[in-house]
């Protein structure tokens, strides 16, 4: 039931995203391009499952006044083996992405679930937490990212898939753009969030 209850939580409930209004400069950055925006949000998801259930699993060993700097110690850890696999295997992703791979570090989704879930939980249930959390970050910067590709380039992963006589709507290739993408997915989600509380 606890599973349950988290996923339908990091998902939908309190997405980090949409609800909690976290991880936005990325959500701005990285999403005019689908495959790099997957690539980033993979990253995200297993630096915060594995970040979590490592601090649980620890949490009992990690002095209270200290635990902020080896919460970032973790993570930072993390963060790095994802930039050098990056680097080894997908070298032009990482390249695109430039210093937002670095800065994973200082997303606020992963700290507040070191600090607001993984220091009060067994690791098993912290790891679960992380990743859908992570999940919830995904889901939201995938449609901005499908939305902007498709309109900016009429491309979809990188294969054009729009007609010739199709005009790119080049704002959409800016980071400005993401703050009106990111406003209307907010609007229609919220507005569905509202609507079903309103009908229970």
């Amino acid at each position: 039931m606890k599973v349950r209850e988290i996923t339908l939580k990091n998902l939908w409930l309190e997405n980090p995203v949409f609800v909690q209004i976290l991880g936005i400069c990325s959500t701005l950055a990285v999403t005019n391009n689908l495959r790099n925006t997957l690539v980033m949000t993979v990253g995200v998801c297993f630096v915060t499952a594995l970040s979590n259930a490592t601090i649980s699993a620890f949490r009992s060993f990690i002095p209270r006044k200290v635990r902020m700097m080896v919460q970032v110690l973790v993570i930072s850890f993390y963060v790095i083996l994802v930039d050098l696999v990056l680097k080894a295997y997908i070298p032009e992703v990482s390249k695109a992405l430039g210093p937002y791979v670095g800065l994973i570090i200082t997303n606020c989704i992963i700290m507040g679930r070191a600090e607001a879930f993984a220091q009060a939980n067994p690791p098993l249930i912290s790891f679960w937490d992380g990743l859908t959390s992570g999940f919830g970050y995904m889901l939201v910067l995938v449609v901005i990212a499908f939305v902007r590709e498709l309109l900016g380039f009429g491309s979809f992963m990188g294969f054009k898939i729009l007609p010739d006589s199709f005009v790119p709507w080049t704002i959409m290739v800016v980071p400005a753009s993401a703050f009106f993408v990111l406003a209307s997915f907010i609007w229609i989600a919220r507005t569905m969030q509202m609507k079903r509380r309103g009908g229970k």
